[in-house]
């Protein structure tokens, strides 16, 4: 295993190593002690329908159906019927970059081994995002913090077969694409449909393009201040290292760090280094308390 290779369930996931992994600049794995996990988890449910322990959408209907019996022979054949009956999203496909962070975060999730899920479940998503076969998300139809049922259905619908996938640059029916790889659909297990759209990783996806991008707002914020700090003829003091050290505040220590360094040999602020002015706007001065309250938030 490459030391460089993330390892689903087992190291923690952040917005910069998310990117990393959907930009392709770092490759995910499933930890061992992950797959111990899925596989144990896996067994329980499949002990429970083989028991007849009646659990809540493993041998159950699902919402005001949850009082309906499933037989042990149907419990797979509803896992199927709910990605089906919940894939109704409308509107125009969200950006696959979008779509491919669902997957990503969706393993890492599931890679934790409490959601019953197949280790090949987990191991076709995983093909899916190397193979840069992602899947067509409508953009509307998500009921939010209840879950992005809609959203998740169309996204796992290609498991089964079914839906359409971005492969190649083209949009095609996924049947085409598993076709060209040789490779057939899924059969899901009991508690598998349920297990793959419960979640909010449709608004988890684009919340991290979100961070990622405010973060570039910030960098470029500390760049234009620094330039504007020195077409207005200010001062760097208010930036003193020794000032913020009294202040227990991360995010204002690093931008005054930023600062100085962008202003580092500026011949500009060296040509009214004695110019006698008191102090600078606030707008100016306080680029530190500002900035750096942004990226502690």
């Amino acid at each position: 295993m490459d030391s460089s290779s993330f390892q689903y369930g087992l190291d923690q996931l952040s917005v910069a190593t998310t990117i990393d992994l959907a930009t392709g600049t770092r490759q995910g794995v499933l930890a061992v002690p992950a797959i111990d996990r899925i596989k144990a988890s896996q067994q329980h449910i499949a002990d429970i329908v083989s028991h007849h322990t009646t659990v809540y959408g493993v041998n159950t209907g699902f919402g005001i159906l949850a009082n309906t019996k499933i037989s042990e022979e149907d419990t797979r054949v509803l896992q199927h019927k709910i990605l089906q009956s919940h894939s109704v999203g409308v509107g125009n496909a969200i950006p696959e970059e979008v779509a491919r962070i669902m997957l990503i975060t969706k393993v890492h999730a599931l890679a934790q081994g409490y959601s019953g899920v197949q280790l090949e479940t987990l191991q076709r998503i995983l093909w899916m995002i190397e193979q840069n076969i992602i899947p067509v998300v409508p953009e509307k139809g998500s009921v939010g913090a209840s879950g992005d049922l809609a959203p998740l259905s169309h996204l796992f619908l290609p498991l089964i077969g079914l839906g359409e996938v971005f492969h190649g640059g083209r949009r095609k029916p996924t049947t085409e694409v598993l076709s060209q790889y040789g490779i057939d659909p899924i059969t899901l297990g009991p508690k598998e449909g349920l297990a793959l759209i419960n979640g909010t990783q449709f608004i988890l996806a684009f919340a991290v393009i979100a961070v990622q991008r405010l973060h570039y707002c910030l960098e470029a914020a500390d760049l234009i201040g620094a330039m504007s700090l020195e077409a207005l003829t200010g001062t760097k003091a208010p930036f003193d290292e020794r000032l913020h050290r009294l202040r227990p505040y991360a995010g204002s220590r690093l931008v005054a760090q930023r600062l100085r360094l962008l202003l580092q040999d500026s011949e500009i602020m060296q040509s009214h280094i004695d110019c006698g002015r008191v102090q600078d706007p606030y707008s100016l001065r306080c680029m530190p308390q500002v900035h750096g309250a942004s990226r502690n938030a």
